[in-house]
């Protein structure tokens, strides 16, 4: 690995910073910040400014700056340190640690959200076409808005996200950096490693996201469940009731179809919300409690309540699994203006779409998996085009950790990405989800492995599972 110089004192438009997390652990570092337009094609645009907090090296003998990537799009990388606060800390051997907050994120944020004057009836059934056509009304109204707002959507994309990463590192003046994301944050290290290949020392990647991958494949959904379905089978009370996941998923959506069921939404602020649940509310939940085996235990029980003509016991999930909209019924369709933008961008190719429309018919979850599909037509001035979504080709090395048990970045799928990679290491990790970089202790020592070019002792990892069964 090149080697770097560890800057143990403020850089140019830094501070120094103790930060606390959440479970009030601390690290003494630097928040900073540096400037970037927000259209780098436009003379005239206005500028960013786009924030960081770096902890200094701890190691002898420190390499290049680590940066990390957060998901989404339109995660907080600087909130990440609250809950990968371990991994932020034992990667200080190699270099300093970066958490940027991307344009559009996080402290880097100035945009508007935009509440629409859309609203999904929450106690009246509406077919799907009802339902996508408010949430494309809905995206039009914020188009207008954003615009009457002087935000350039335009500055919003991937491509734009990663020239702001050379930005850093010659901000940090730096010869290169390594680059650790994770979901999105894989996804703009791969157009990075396209746009700045020189200046990238080697990658971090989990849970990867290929530059056309931001639509899933409904098809990829049908076997995730088979492997879920092996994982659930190896403890006996969850096989007895969950012999078959896809018939039981299959069952209560035609239920819900045929009879939609009344429930009550909890609200923070105390009290419940009426709300008619449908079909697609579910096949939407789906696609995100599929992300990891927890949240797929969570999602067994809800399927099974339905089943048993019980209420789901939604409150005992965490919220952040939800779809918004379904946590406040009634409310005007909100978007927020960099997650949106940032798909449209990266959209998908002509043949990637027509093979999406052909899955979704027969797929369980339908075209639900990303809603951005829903938004085809829409902002064609904002897509990148076919040629920013083609696979990248590098001998930089790359370490990619993939879950088996990932509903939102399907093992099949990475593989498939890192196919031009010439030097990269495939690490698959047995009954991980797509949040596994803090799994497990084993992860972290296959990190410093790779970071000080050693041989890995593994490429293949096996985590515990999480007991599956309703009680």
């Amino acid at each position: 690995m090149s080697t770097g110089v560890s800057q143990a004192q403020p850089a140019h438009n830094e501070e120094p910073f103790t930060f606390i997390t959440w479970s009030n652990q601390t690290a003494k570092g630097y928040k900073g910040s540096f400037q970037v337009p927000e259209n780098r094609s436009l003379q005239e645009s206005r500028h960013l400014t786009i924030h960081y907090v770096r902890f200094p090296a701890t190691g002898k003998k420190p390499g290049p700056p680590i940066v990390y990537l957060a998901g989404g799009p339109g995660g907080s990388g600087i909130m990440a340190i609250n809950y990968r606060f371990e991994m932020f800390m034992a990667l200080r051997e190699y270099g300093d640690v970066i958490a940027l907050d991307q344009r559009g994120t996080g402290r880097s944020n100035d945009l508007p959200n935009c509440e629409s004057h859309q609203i999904i009836p929450p106690l009246e059934k509406i077919s799907d076409t009802q339902y996508i056509e408010k949430h494309r009304k809905a995206l039009q109204e914020c188009l207008s808005f954003w615009k009457e707002e002087g935000v350039d959507l335009a500055g919003y994309n991937t491509r734009e996200n990663a020239w702001d990463l050379e930005a850093l590192r010659q901000h940090l003046d730096s010869e290169k950096i390594v680059l650790w994301g994770t979901s999105y944050g894989s996804h703009l290290a791969l157009a990075a490693l396209r746009q700045m290949e020189g200046a990238i020392d080697r990658i971090i990647l989990s849970s990867a996201e290929g530059l056309d991958q931001t639509i899933k494949l409904p098809a990829r959904t049908e076997s995730y469940l088979e492997r879920l379905q092996l994982a659930v089978d190896q403890q006996p009370a969850a096989k007895a009731a969950y012999p078959d996941i896809k018939a039981l998923i299959k069952r209560v959506h035609n239920k819900l179809e045929q009879n939609p069921i009344k429930i009550q939404i909890p609200q923070r602020e105390g009290g419940n919300l009426d709300y008619l649940l449908q079909r697609r509310d579910m096949q939407q939940i789906a696609s995100a409690f599929i992300a990891d085996p927890k949240s797929a235990a969570h999602l067994l029980h809800f399927y099974r309540a339905i089943d048993l003509g019980q209420t789901p016991a939604f409150e005992q999930a965490p919220r952040r699994y939800f779809p918004a909209g379904f946590l406040n019924p009634g409310s005007p369709i909100t978007l927020s203006a960099m997650p949106t933008a940032m798909d449209i961008a990266s959209g998908i190719s002509k043949q990637r779409k027509l093979k999406v429309k052909a899955q979704a018919e027969n797929a369980l979850l339908g075209n639900y998996l990303n809603f951005s599909y829903h938004y085809d037509g829409l902002a064609e001035e904002l897509d990148l085009g076919d040629t920013f979504r083609s696979n990248p080709r590098s001998d930089t090395p790359v370490l990619l950790l993939s879950g088996t048990l990932d509903g939102r970045t399907y093992i099949e799928s990475q593989r498939e990405v890192i196919s031009g990679l010439k030097n990269a290491t495939l690490v698959t990790v047995n009954n991980a989800g797509h949040n596994l970089f803090m799994a497990s202790p084993e992860i972290q020592n296959t990190i410093n492995q790779f970071i000080e070019e050693r041989p890995l002792e593994k490429t293949t990892l096996t985590l515990t599972l999480p007991d599956f069964s309703p009680e």
